[in-house]
C-alpha cells in the first residue's frame, strides 16, 4: 500500500517543522487505495501506482491481476486507516496489526531503507528512532480502527485458512469481521486480507 503515497509536490501534504511529514496518514491517498481495493475485489484486476520513495512521486502504473486468487493481502503502515471504510463496503475479510518486537522492526526497517537507498542515511536513522518511539501509540490507534493484534505466524495461518475455503461454485463466503483489540505490542504496520473477485462478499 506504500505506492499510494502522494507526490512530493502535492499541496495537501502535511508538514512538520517545515518538512513534509511522511509519517502522517494525510501523506497517503486513502481514497485512491479504497477505490483500487474495490476494483480488485469486484473485477479481479486494477491499475496500481508505482511509487519511487527516493523521488517522492509516482513514476509509473502497473496492472495487478488476481486471476485464480481467492484472496489478496493489502499491507502497509496506513492500511488501518482504510479498514473501517473497506469493512463498511463489504471489501474486508480481516484486518490485523502485526505484533513483534519494535527493536526488531527498527533494525529490519533501517536495513531495508539503507539497502534501497530511500533517503540519506542520517535521515533514515533519525526517522527510524522516531518511529521506534511512536510505535506503541501507532498500534493503539490501529487497534482502535478495528485491526486485530497478531503475530506474523498467526496471520499466515489465518490466511491459509482463507485460501482453503471452497470456491464460489461450491459456497459463497461472507467476510469475517475483524475484532477490535486493546492489548497491543509494537509492530511495523497493518495487514488487510481482502476477498478477491472470485470471492466477492454477499
Amino acid at each position: 500500500m506504500d505506492d499510494f503515497y502522494k507526490n512530493g509536490d502535492d499541496p495537501s501534504l502535511p508538514r512538520l517543522d517545515g518538512r513534509v511529514n511522511w509519517e502522517s496518514p494525510q501523506a497517503w491517498d486513502a481514497e485512491a487505495a479504497v477505490q483500487t481495493i474495490a476494483r480488485l475485489v469486484r473485477e479481479g484486476k486494477a491499475e496500481v501506482p508505482v511509487y519511487a520513495i527516493g523521488a517522492d512521486r509516482r513514476v509509473d502504473t502497473r496492472l495487478l491481476d488476481l486471476t485464480g486468487s481467492p484472496i489478496f493481502v493489502a499491507e502497509g503502515i496506513f492500511a488501518a486507516e482504510i479498514a473501517p471504510a473497506c469493512r463498511s463496503l463489504g471489501l474486508l475479510a480481516e484486518a490485523y496489526a502485526l505484533r513483534r518486537s519494535r527493536w526488531l522492526t527498527f533494525v529490519r526497517r533501517l536495513l531495508r531503507d539503507l539497502t534501497e537507498r530511500r533517503k540519506a542515511p542520517g535521515l533514515l536513522v533519525r526517522r527510524g528512532v522516531a518511529l521506534l518511539r511512536a510505535e506503541p501509540t501507532v498500534l493503539a490507534r490501529q487497534a482502535g480502527l478495528g485491526c486485530r493484534p497478531a503475530s506474523g505466524r498467526s496471520v499466515l495461518r489465518r490466511v491459509a485458512q482463507f485460501q482453503d475455503r471452497p470456491t464460489p461454485g461450491q459456497r459463497r463466503q461472507r467476510p469475517v469481521p475483524a475484532e477490535p483489540a486493546s492489548d497491543v505490542t509494537p509492530s511495523p504496520g497493518t495487514t488487510q486480507v481482502n476477498p478477491a473477485a472470485s470471492r466477492t462478499p454477499v
